[in-house]
């Protein structure tokens, strides 16, 4: 599906006779001059001219149709093998932009990414044509749609609004006006729309400059066109996108745009004079409240609409919104006395109110300027280095001059201390196994949870730290009260949140999980400064998808709970709530910390955040912000990877939503693989016949993730939580036949493995990570393999079951070891020099892989006779973005040839994408109060 419409152009309005005349002198001048080799061929000949033109990067497919601005292609990108829409400018459009000025232009909306606006990836000029390149969907137009079954429900069209409002509100923050929303521009994919040709009518504008009338078209579409748009106001505002979206949403709910009539003329002379039937009187089903926000949107005036796109959003799904006044549907002539009593002021009384004003100007304190915003990415040295880890892993005091963050230490990890006018940080003793750290509100101590499931208290002036509790603790971060107590998620007895005097004692249940929801955790808590409440994050099971995550606040006086808005983690700065999204945006609104409530709807601040290892961001009361960045979307596409790097998209068009720590896993004949995906009942095992149909393999459970082939391809083994404790279970390939138990023991057990005869079942538990093996029909109890102090994770057999591979932190940081297997003490050798994780075995047994801590994928050449030896490391390519860098299980796996590796990639991740960044934020707040407003 693509758009074939191009924003289709109308005769211009307002030209007299003699410059239309000269408009048309002009346009056939052109066309015999600099254009004379393209605009007179014939469709067949200029198709044929602009594929042999686009040769070297593009195979023109098909022609897909044609609209007022451009001819539209399907086409195949020959460099990243993915189907694309090359849109080519009509040639006489292009004769008057002229190249230069058009691609200089378009570049400020190939910079716009958000997960409803169709992404531009290419744009430039082709032996005398003006391209540029988007994405082809499948599916179709909001205008198929409409010409189909003429009204939508109204729960599908005011959810299609806001959530196109939102791609607005977000392009409207970076400065871009679409200047043509139409049913035609939104395409429908999956159910969720995308609107196409973000910002190409206001590069053709800019391009163009006073030139358009030489066209002889007009920018718009006239049953979408603002007032302003019809009568050619140069300076368009984001108020005119609103009422373009309210026109594509009356259409929506009645079946046809708020003007109609049998020419262009006709219908812009009523847009700009007549109002707009209520959409109560066509269709008497609508909401109050949605005929309300619809009768706004589509005010004459651009003032009295609503001054947001996110405005215009809330006000569709808030009940309680209604109209000061009725809207009229009398005719208004804009000369008539009607018109002039609307709007005329006494000049008298225009003279006081000036007098007065700039009396108070000259009188009142002049405030402060606002402090510039300033961004920039976060270095550190390999020693050093910042550790992405699941959850929050960096903190900043109150004033914003310290950060805690997650690094390299005895343990795997510990907590480092940076100030902000260094360049380097250090460590802090007795932090080792720490993560997820949090700030006493005076700025002197340092929370954290440790790896064990303890929570410790460290103190920034030398004294060493004491365990507040020993067990029990989730692993979902933390938070220090004003009130002397310590905020944790629990694990014990079904409760969410616990609270813990900072001296020690016993937790105090804070919340309940609400069972009736599907509550399975609370995490994330941030205390509110009021003392008043805590928010949180709340999960759920059967709902099992990060869309369904909820920013809740607990009422501390009388316990209950209720959410807030839809988001993975949600912190209080300054009266307001600041949030993140699944999709990586982030959103704020103001929030009344005694009253615990929201008091305006959210807006969009920016996109980009990481959350693939869960949401993680630090936002000090004195303004400062840290986040980790990463990509937008959070869908990924499977691909294979030669040994040089060379990207080939295994499935083209097809897209997922990876669950943590979970697959691709080749069969071991290579037809297939596994990998668990994110659904909107949880995470679930699902097998792909590569070129072939997707098929359902779990039906059980929340937490389906980690597959395992067994060796003769029939059955898929994997780690589940049916019956609310980890094991790992076992089923039919082909998806006949229940789920067998394989192994429940006392603890958690994170993943498994089959040795190539089927004869040893390897596998890993959590708290403490050890590593322990079974043999089939043999053994009654687990084989303890690894069970020293420190963390082994990451097993993995050779194929021909003498050599176990795994991941240790013996070092003090994550290196790849192999042992004999299945006797452990016999041999021990260290494969990774600089650090290693997520080894795989070559089928030849020659070469083990691994991933080093700057994302590339290193072979090691071994040799295992007369002893097992390290003959060469060698680096093969980097893995996309997307891809995260320090996962317990392997996200790749390699191909019966040893020469391909499958694995994943985020989509629109391209080749020489740059990796995730910890990216600063100074002075913040003026950014957030700018524009969410006070």
């Amino acid at each position: 599906m693509v758009d074939t419409d191009c924003g289709a152009g109308i005769p211009i309005m307002w030209a007299s006779s003699a410059e239309r005349g000269n408009a048309r002198t002009t346009i056939n001048a052109l066309r015999r001059s600099a254009l004379k080799d393209v605009s007179w061929l014939s469709m067949t000949e200029i198709t044929a001219k602009l594929s042999t033109a686009l040769a070297d990067r593009y195979q023109l497919e098909r022609h897909l149709g044609e609209g007022g601005m451009a001819t539209v292609y399907l086409a195949q990108d020959l460099k990243h093998k993915r189907k694309v829409a090359v849109k080519v400018l009509r040639p006489e459009l292009a004769a008057v932009l002229g190249a230069e000025r058009f691609v200089q232009e378009i570049t400020t909306t190939a910079n716009l990414q958000h997960p409803h606006i169709l992404p531009l990836f290419d744009s430039g000029e082709a032996d005398g044509f003006l391209y540029y390149v988007m994405p082809y969907i499948e599916g179709e137009t909001l205008r198929e749609k409409l010409n189909r079954e003429t009204q939508l429900g109204i729960e599908e069209a005011v959810k299609t609004t806001t959530e196109v409002a939102d791609a607005l509100e977000y392009a409207h923050q970076q400065g871009v006006i679409h200047r043509d929303i139409k049913p035609e521009n939104i395409l429908l994919h999956n159910g969720r729309p995308m609107v196409a040709d973000f910002g190409i009518a206001l590069a053709v504008s800019a391009a163009a400059g006073g030139r358009m009338t030489e066209t002889g078209m007009s920018l718009g579409t006239p049953h979408y066109m603002s007032p302003e748009q019809a009568t050619a106001e140069k300076d368009l505002t984001n108020r005119s996108d609103i009422y373009s979206l309210g026109s594509v949403l009356y259409e929506m709910l009645t079946g046809e745009p708020p003007h109609t009539g049998g020419s262009a003329q006709a219908i812009i002379m009523k847009i700009v004079t007549d109002d707009a039937r209520p959409v109560t009187e066509l269709r008497k089903s609508v909401p109050p409240h949605v005929a309300a926000a619809t009768s706004k949107s589509l005010e004459k005036l651009a003032a009295d609409r609503f001054e947001s796109a996110a405005k215009f959003a809330d006000a569709l799904t808030n009940p309680a919104f209604m109209l000061s006044t009725v809207p009229g549907t009398t005719v208004i002539s804009p000369t008539g006395s009607d018109w002039k009593r609307r709007f005329a002021v006494p000049l008298a009384v225009v003279a006081v109110v000036m007098t007065i004003t700039s009396a108070w100007s000259w009188l009142r304190p002049q405030p402060e300027p606002p402090k510039p915003v300033i961004r920039y990415s976060l270095a550190s040295t390999e020693e050093e280095a910042f550790q992405n880890r699941y959850g929050t892993s960096i903190a900043l005091s109150p004033d914003g001059s310290l950060l805690v963050y997650v690094g390299a230490g005895e343990g795997g990890s510990q907590l480092w201390l940076r100030d902000r006018d260094q360049l380097h940080g250090s460590p802090l003793p007795g932090t080792e196994g720490a993560w997820q750290p949090f700030f006493s509100p005076d700025g002197q101590r340092v929370g954290f949870v440790t790896i064990a499931r303890e929570l410790k208290v460290v103190s920034l002036t030398g004294e060493p730290p004491h365990t507040v509790a020993d067990s029990g603790l989730g692993r979902s971060g933390g938070s220090w009260g004003t009130d002397g107590y310590l905020y944790v998620s629990w694990r014990q007895n079904g409760s969410g949140l616990s609270r813990i005097p900072v001296a020690g004692g016993a937790a105090e249940l804070v919340t309940t999980l609400d069972t009736a929801q599907a509550e399975v955790i609370h995490a994330w808590p941030d205390a509110l400064p009021s003392g008043r409440g805590v928010l949180f994050t709340v999960m759920r099971m059967n709902n099992r998808s990060s869309e369904s995550d909820e920013v809740a606040v607990v009422d501390l006086a009388t316990g209950e709970h209720r959410p807030l808005v839809r988001g993975l983690l949600g912190r209080y700065v300054a009266g307001y709530l600041v949030f993140v999204r699944y999709d990586g945006s982030l959103l704020a609104a103001p929030f009344d910390q005694d009253k615990l409530v929201l008091t305006g709807p959210p807006v969009m601040l920016l996109v980009g955040m990481s959350v693939e290892t869960g949401p993680d961001l630090a936002l000090s009361p004195s303004g400062r912000l840290v986040y980790w960045s990463g990509i937008a979307s959070g869908l990924a596409e499977v691909v294979w990877m030669d040994r040089a790097g060379r990207t080939t998209v295994i499935e083209p068009g097809w897209t997922f939503t990876p669950a943590p720590q979970s697959g691709p896993v080749l069969s071991n004949d290579g037809t297939r693989f596994a990998l668990s995906m994110m659904g909107t009942d949880g995470s679930h095992v699902w097998i792909k016949e590569i070129g072939g149909p997707l098929s359902r393999l779990t039906l059980e459970g929340a937490f389906n993730l980690r597959p395992v082939w067994s060796p003769d391809d029939l059955s898929v083994m994997y780690r589940s939580d049916i019956g609310l404790s980890y094991g790992l279970f076992e089923k039919r390939a082909d998806g006949t036949g229940p789920a067998d138990v394989l192994l429940d023991i006392d603890q958690e057990v994170d993943d498994g493995l089959w040795s190539s005869d089927g004869q040893w079942l390897v596998f890993r538990t959590n708290a403490p990570r050890n590593v322990y093996a079974m043999r089939s029909g043999t053994d009654s109890v687990p084989v303890p393999l690894l069970t020293g102090e420190f963390n082994e994770t990451a097993p993995a057999l050779s194929s021909d079951g003498q050599w176990l591979a795994y991941v240790s932190d013996e070092s003090g940081r994550p290196e790849v070891y192999v042992r004999s297997f299945p006797n452990v003490g016999d041999t021990k050798r260290q494969v990774s020099a600089e650090g290693g994780v997520e080894p795989r075995w070559a089928h030849s047994g020659q070469e083990l892989f691994y991933k080093n801590p700057a994302r590339q994928l290193v072979a090691a050449t071994v040799r295992t006779e007369p002893a097992f030896t390290v003959l060469e490391r060698r680096v093969l390519f980097t893995f996309p973005v997307g891809f995260a860098n320090y996962f317990q299980n392997p996200r790749y796996d390699v191909s019966p040839d040893d020469q391909r590796f499958i694995t994943y990639r985020s989509t629109g991740a391209g080749e020489g994408a740059d990796a995730i960044e910890l990216i600063v934020v100074e002075n913040f707040l003026e950014e957030l109060k700018a524009k969410v407003g006070n």
